[in-house]
């Protein structure tokens, strides 16, 4: 990937092209950003921005120190102003590029592959980008690879609870089924008495022996009824 350092030696290079009100302050960043004083240039280049809002340059060396600062979405925010508001075509390349990068850096694969393309747009022959947009596009394919495959190892894995939950909810409703008819069954059996032969004889003998006295009792009924039909007669 491109050396980022490199290229904000170039915009230095060119600070006499620049205008001056931000131009102490920006010789000030460069010169904190090329000792590893990444905190010191970001103070001296926001100076400069604060003097002049519209410096391409602070923008663009303010992005790049804020990446070194392990502060890529702040970059990409500078650095897709400068890509938007200059008209030169290095420093937008190089602008698309460094974007690129830092897209790159968060895992925005396909946010990379387009500021690659646009880099590549206004300068196609730049091998190092050409590099690093088919590295992101690799990437992308690798991320929506694995994407895929979690998504059907997922499916599987709810498919199986789905059929071990309603197999476990079959084997519990059975088992409580069972469970219910065997307690109904002991339950009635349980409620039912136990008579032995000896009793069921007793039992027997006693409604024979009332049987035989409603008999006898129906037979002087009406014996009393045809006796008192022939008083009747008689009277």
């Amino acid at each position: 990937m491109r050396g980022i350092y490199t290229t904000i030696l170039f915009l230095f290079l060119f600070t006499s092209s620049w205008g001056q009100s931000d131009r102490w302050q920006v010789r000030q960043g460069n010169s904190s950003y090329g000792k590893g004083k990444y905190q010191d240039a970001e103070l001296e280049y926001r100076r400069a921005l604060e003097k002049n809002p519209k410096s391409v340059k602070a923008a663009y060396n303010l992005g790049n120190t804020m990446y070194k600062l392990n502060n890529p979405a702040e970059a990409e925010k500078l650095m897709t102003q400068v890509a938007d508001s200059t008209n030169e075509n290095e420093i937008r390349s190089a602008s698309f590029h460094n974007l690129g990068n830092f897209n790159l850096a968060q895992k925005k694969y396909k946010e990379a592959i387009e500021a690659y393309k646009n880099s590549l747009r206004v300068n196609p022959e730049d091998v190092e980008t050409k590099s690093n947009l088919a590295y992101a596009q690799k990437m992308l394919k690798n991320q929506e690879q694995n994407k895929d495959q979690n998504k059907d190892q997922n499916k599987d894995q709810n498919k199986d609870q789905n059929k071990d939950q309603n197999k476990d909810q079959n084997k519990d409703q059975n088992k409580d089924q069972n469970k219910d008819q065997n307690k109904d069954q002991n339950k009635d059996q349980k409620q039912q008495p136990q008579i032995s032969p000896q009793t069921a004889d007793q039992m027997l003998q006693a409604i024979q022996n009332k049987e035989n006295e409603t008999q006898d009792k129906v037979r002087k009924e009406k014996a009393k009824v045809l006796e008192s039909r022939q008083k009747e007669k008689n009277w």
